[in-house]
Formats: structure tokens, sequence, C-alpha cells
């Protein structure tokens, strides 16, 4: 083939006008190109493909990648002895996948100041933007933002595996040969990340779910700038400490006391937006997540039902670092895969 996406044959537009070479309308004597038919079965699937490489890849441009890539060599098989063209594209797109994910280098997310203007086009703070980022926001927040960062610390066999199994229910046998692994290892591939993705919590259950009560009561009065509800979750001696990255110019990264805290806290609300709770070394704290992608973390630390202080972390390296998992099991967080 030669690059076109399904519905691009030879001089015609798309798979709308029923994918005819010439762009007439069928019944004019003219045969019907046997790609026609193969490009709508193709697009009929799309939208299931599109699901599992975001899930598998966390990024919306490179699932339609491997989506195109799945087209591609489609159209260059024998479709007829395809028997279930289902099951066949959805082990071509996760090999894709496992093969995209496999080569990426050291790729974590550009430096902050790069990323904010980006966090503030998908609010509608900084106006333009294209359907692309809107897309992904809206794809992040049905899977979950959280479970897309934890997902992006496992190593690409265990990452396919999980989501092949958990989100799309697909058998272990038929897992095996994608990851190149036997049946009962693929299986362990699968728990192991999936008690990755759990996390391992420090503290008893009755002190994660007070912390988790109040790290909710922050981030819902944080999204709506609300003064009142952050001074009364704030202790009045809150310390907040950050890396200079994660702030903008000028802001210093230590700020002390309740009212300094809340003011400048009500300032990121559109930022805000973009956060959820999650286990940050082993206890209840915030990922920050445009589109999926870790940007900031936040540790917490409860005292009484306050937060007493956190410390908001964006160096590339130090995030790295952190021990990140779910607070909840990953089904819950799936349950919508495919909307």
């Amino acid at each position: 083939m030669d690059g076109r996406k399904p519905g691009d044959a030879a001089n015609a537009g798309n798979v709308g006008n029923a994918g005819n070479v010439d762009g007439r309308k069928p019944g004019n004597g003219q045969r019907r190109h046997p790609q026609d038919g193969l490009a709508e079965r193709f697009e009929a699937h799309r939208g299931g493909l599109r699901a599992v490489a975001y899930r598998m890849l966390g990024s919306l441009s490179e699932a339609d990648d491997a989506v195109q890539e799945t087209w591609l060599r489609l159209s260059r098989a024998d479709a007829e002895a395809v028997g279930n063209l289902t099951g066949w594209l959805r082990t071509v797109v996760s090999r894709i996948c496992l093969d995209m994910l496999r080569s990426r280098t050291a790729r974590r997310e550009e430096p902050v100041g790069q990323e904010l203007p980006e966090m503030a086009r998908e609010t509608g703070d900084g106006g333009g933007g294209g359907g692309g980022p809107e897309d992904e926001a809206v794809l992040a927040d049905s899977v979950g933002r959280a479970l897309l960062v934890v997902l992006d610390t496992l190593g690409p066999a265990e990452r396919i595996a999980l989501v092949l199994h958990d989100v799309f229910a697909v058998p272990f046998d038929r897992i095996a040969p994608i990851v190149e692994r036997s049946p009962v290892a693929a299986k362990k591939l699968a728990s192991r990340a999936r008690q990755k993705v759990r996390g391992i919590a420090t503290v008893p259950r009755a002190e994660l779910e007070r912390q988790r009560r109040t790290v909710d009561a922050f981030l819902a009065a944080a999204r709506g700038g609300d003064m009142a509800a952050l001074l009364a979750v704030l202790d009045p001696d809150v310390v907040r400490r950050a890396d200079r990255a994660a702030l903008p110019e000028g802001v210093p990264t230590v700020a002390r006391g309740a009212r300094a805290v809340a003011e400048e806290t009500a300032g990121f609300a559109p930022r805000a937006r973009f956060a959820e709770p999650a286990l940050v070394n082993g206890s209840v704290g915030v990922v920050v997540a445009p589109r999926g992608r870790l940007l900031l973390a936040l540790t917490v630390t409860v005292e009484d039902g306050r937060i007493a202080a956190y410390e908001v972390i964006a160096d590339p390296a130090r995030l790295s670092r952190l021990e990140l998992g779910l607070l909840d099991d990953v089904r819950p967080h799936v349950a919508s895969a495919h909307g």
C-alpha cells in the first residue's frame, strides 16, 4: 500500500462516498474496487481499536498511529483468509502497541513550562486549541487520569497483558502469543502489573480513608476556587513546598499559612481540573495529568482532618522515582472502557 487511510481509493475521497475509485456514484456499470469493502469493514472496527491502543499507549496521537499501521497491515494481508477479523485486528494493534512501548526511549513529559499553555488551552483559558487535545482530555477523563499515569509505570509486556485481560476481557491463551510468553507466564505478567497498579499502602486502611476524604475536599475546593472551603481544609499553619519548575516565575518555592496557600491554590483552579487522588509513596496524594500524562504529583501530610503540609513535585527525575498506585481496584476505573 501507499500509506493512504482506508477509503482513500485511487482518486476518490472517503468511505462516505462508498469508496469508489473515481468518486462516481455506484451503478454506472462501474465495478466496485475490492479494497472498498475492506476499508468499510475496517472503519467499523476503528473506534474499538482506538480504545485498545489508547489504553495501551496513553497517547491519542500514538494510538491513531497504531490504528493506521493496523490498517496498512490489513490492506497488505490476505483478508479473505482472516476468519475472525475482530480478533485479528486486536492482535495486530496490540503487537504494534507493544513494539511502540518497547521503542520508547527516555520519554518523560516535556518541561512544565512547555506543558502549562496546553493545560490553559484545554480549560478554555488560553484560546485556540484544536480537537486533538480536547479529544484526548475527554478520553483521559473517561478512562481515569490516575489509571493512565500508573499504567505508564508498567513494563511494555505488563501493560499489554493487563489492559487486554482486565479491560477488554481477552483470555490469556490469546494474549500469550502477543507478548511472546506462555499463557501461564502471560497470566503472571498481568498479575504482577495488577499489583503495581493497586500500589502498596504504608498506612492502615482506616487512615487511608481519612486521608482520602481530606484530599478529596481539598481538590473539590481547589477546582472551584472556593476560598472558604480551602481555608476549612487547610491547617492554619500549613506549609506548601514546590519544585521551581512547578511554579510561575516569581512565586516562592515555599508558602506558609492557610490564607497564603488558599489564595495561591484558588488561582490554580484550571490546573486542578486535571488532578486526581492517588497513592503516592504509600499514602494519599495527588497526580496532575493533562491528557493522562503525569505532569505534577503532590505528596500530602494530613493531621486531624486537615492538610498540614504538601509538596508539589514536577522535576522529571523526582517524578520517575515516585511509587504510584490507584486508591481503588483497577476495574471500577475502566468499567467504561468503550466510552
